[in-house]
């Protein structure tokens, strides 16, 4: 029976609705991190399995440069260059590619991961010698986000709008914002800065 008494039939074999998707506003308080939060899933990542040092290795990679999950998944060694300290980002999506340096944190930790995996152009290995797939990352992310106690489950592309937050709340300039994620369009990029605290910082003075 429906709504205002009518009958609805369900046809022989033919499968129930599936449930509605939940709204992503009502599973997570917000779409991205904040840098403690980041930290702690590196934290977490890092001594979950003895795969930890490759995993917290992909958080701060994508957190640190704000990249896509499929941007992430596709990287490969040829595009790190250790003697300069650099990294040949590759975007997708029609976005703008870029060269961003990599910090002592990042390359010691790249370092030690191509010394511990077997040789492969890709940088992210998963056990079975395959690169890591962005649903394999996904999975890895949400286990992790599970475990870290923060409450709330984290996905891929809440590590790229951490980055573009925490650049904005530092007041660094929008335009080198837009360039450093690959953003087109300059309106992708003002949402960081439009939601940023860093503004109001001189309102009050206690």
């Amino acid at each position: 029976m429906g709504r205002n008494g009518t009958v609805q039939l369900r046809l022989v074999g033919e499968s129930p609705r599936p449930p509605r998707r939940q709204r992503n506003i009502d599973r997570r308080p917000r779409e991205y991190l904040t840098p403690a939060e980041v930290e702690t899933l590196i934290a977490t990542a890092r001594k979950r399995s003895r795969y930890g040092h490759r995993d917290a290795t992909m958080i701060l990679i994508a957190y640190r440069h704000g990249l896509r999950v499929s941007e992430l998944c596709r990287l490969e060694w040829s595009q790190i260059d250790f003697a300069n300290g650099l990294l040949h980002v590759v975007r997708l999506k029609g976005s703008i590619s870029t060269t961003h340096p990599l910090r002592g944190t990042e390359l010691r930790a790249l370092r030690r991961l191509k010394r511990k995996q077997e040789a492969s152009r890709h940088v992210w290995i998963t056990e079975r010698s395959a690169p890591m797939t962005a649903g394999g990352f996904r999975q890895l992310l949400r286990r992790t986000s599970s475990e870290s106690g923060l409450g709330f489950p984290v996905h891929p592309h809440m590590l790229r709008h951490a980055c573009g937050y925490k650049i904005a709340n530092e007041s660094h300039d929008t335009r080198a914002l837009q360039l450093y994620l690959g953003h087109k369009d300059i309106r992708h990029t003002v949402r960081y800065s439009e939601l940023s605290s860093a503004a109001f910082n001189d309102f009050w003075k206690d």
